[in-house]
């Protein structure tokens, strides 16, 4: 019998905390590309657009100025000086959701609610077969599209690979239904707090607008991958030996008992409370959703939600107030990089704002894209998020990164920033379970047991069609001009 063991426990680091060569990696890429833009200064001409009552630059109004370079002390200085600019409100905000909900997800992690939940549901389908593989997915999905979970339901992976072993499948549709649905839910983010929510908060228009296509878009990505997992699963079935992970999975077969037990009674309770605190949000999600008067206050009603509920419900489950607030306060800290990324992101607009080049940058670039379909724009907005994505894995600092840029832009060519949202979306997830720079996929593979070119040839191909299907899907909302 196989005991699912989730206690209260203290944990030596959040699932979410940054590593430190992650964080290395960012910090210098940032520095780079805002030492950059303070030198663009000393080359460059001021100049500026004149812009309508919302703010928006009117094309056609640029008048350049003189060169004027920006003082070298600004530049350094800007990742502080940036809490004082006139994005300050907006990114102490964003910084103190990002800080709410890690921790409130480390209580969740540490007090074994998602843990508990995902158990209890698939220890009741565990003798449906293959449709217990497509509920799996739809629940890690559903986890990372509505609420941005990610990295803590990779902790789930080694559980899930036991749960699909015990039932004749291998490694791979383990990591499929746990590792690529978490992934894939993340990129069909629907109210996705962490990119839909912070993007749409930089836009200035409610979380909820368009959310119609990024519904459809979820659906498809989630079928795709059913089909995907269905497929192997039977393919394997007719031969067990052509899976790649045969060998290895017949050893741990061995170890396996057949059944997964029965769910303590403090199990019952975590799995009752929980799922109140889900159904809590789940609500608050649709009415943000569906009632305009507060859907543009969307990021802190839903920080004060988890936040309130999250402590309450680790409360009840432990019994202990102050355990709670330091696992809090535990997941809280190990964010804190991710407000520092934040900072440096932010401050490279900051800089080029100061030295008066922001508005001569969107010239060159409206030059360069004017004429051109608005599908190509998309497209390269799409390759500039792949390109960043190879050393950025943050989605809230890419967001404050190249937003400043990228939505003046779009919005004088006539592309609504509901678009940009969706495609920033696509480019931002689905390689984050391909690209070997990403620490999560490195962990969640080293818990399977799997090498990096044996997963690489197994899931290329499911990449290629996800490409292809995002493209699709962009060049749809780009013709009924979505």
């Amino acid at each position: 019998m196989i005991t699912i063991h989730t206690s209260v426990k203290t944990k030596e680091k959040p699932s979410s905390c940054i590593s430190v060569r992650a964080f290395l990696v960012v910090a210098i890429v940032l520095l780079v590309i805002l030492f950059l833009c303070g030198s663009l200064s000393y080359f460059i001409p001021q100049g500026s657009f004149a812009r309508d009552v919302a703010g928006n630059i009117i094309p056609g109004t640029y008048e350049a100025g003189e060169i004027a370079g920006i003082s070298f002390g600004r530049v350094i200085t800007a990742p502080v000086r940036v809490f004082a600019s006139e994005d300050a409100l907006s990114i102490i905000m964003i910084s103190v959701f990002l800080l709410v909900m890690s921790g409130i997800f480390n209580i969740l992690e540490e007090t074994g609610g998602v843990k508990t939940f995902v158990v209890s549901i698939m220890r009741n389908l565990r003798d449906r077969g293959g449709p217990v593989v497509c509920i799996t997915v739809l629940i890690f999905m559903l986890f990372g599209s509505l609420f941005g979970m990610f990295e803590e339901l990779v902790t789930l992976l080694p559980l899930i690979i036991v749960f699909m072993l015990s039932m004749k499948m291998d490694t791979l549709v383990g990591v499929g239904s746990c590792l690529l649905a978490a992934c894939f839910g993340f990129s069909t983010a629907i109210t996705n707090p962490f990119s839909v929510g912070t993007a749409a908060q930089f836009a200035g228009i409610p979380a909820s607008s368009g959310a119609w296509l990024r519904i459809v878009f979820f659906g498809i990505v989630y079928l795709t991958l059913c089909v995907w997992l269905m497929n192997y699963i039977r393919k394997i079935e007719k031969d067990p030996k052509a899976s790649p992970t045969y060998a290895s999975d017949e050893q741990r077969r061995k170890t396996l008992m057949d059944e997964l037990g029965d769910i303590p009674e403090n199990q019952q309770k975590i799995f009752r409370v929980y799922s109140g605190f889900f159904a809590i949000q789940g609500v608050l999600l649709v009415a943000v959703a569906c009632i305009r008067e507060i859907s543009g206050f969307a990021i802190p009603i839903l920080a004060a939600s988890f936040l309130i509920t999250g402590l309450i419900s680790g409360w009840i489950v432990s019994g202990r107030l102050f355990t709670v607030l330091g696992m809090f306060a535990k997941g809280a800290v190990s964010m804190l990089p991710a407000v520092a990324m934040i900072a440096l992101a932010s401050s490279v607009k900051l800089v080029m704002v100061e030295s008066n080049i922001i508005d001569t940058v969107m010239q060159f670039v409206l030059e360069l894209l004017v004429g051109r379909s608005k599908i190509v724009t998309i497209l390269l907005i799409y390759a500039l998020i792949l390109f960043l994505q190879l050393f950025i894995g943050s989605a809230s600092a890419k967001i404050f990164l190249v937003m400043p840029i990228v939505l003046p832009i779009t919005n004088a060519l006539g592309i609504s920033p509901r678009l940009v949202i969706l495609t920033y979306c696509m480019a931002d997830g689905f390689t984050d379970v391909i690209l070997p720079t990403n620490p999560v996929l490195l962990i969640g593979l080293s818990m399977a047991k799997v090498s990096y070119f044996k997963w690489l040839k197994w899931t290329w191909k499911l990449q290629l069609l996800l490409f292809v299907i995002s493209v699709l899907v962009l060049l749809f909302g780009t013709m009924i001009g979505y």
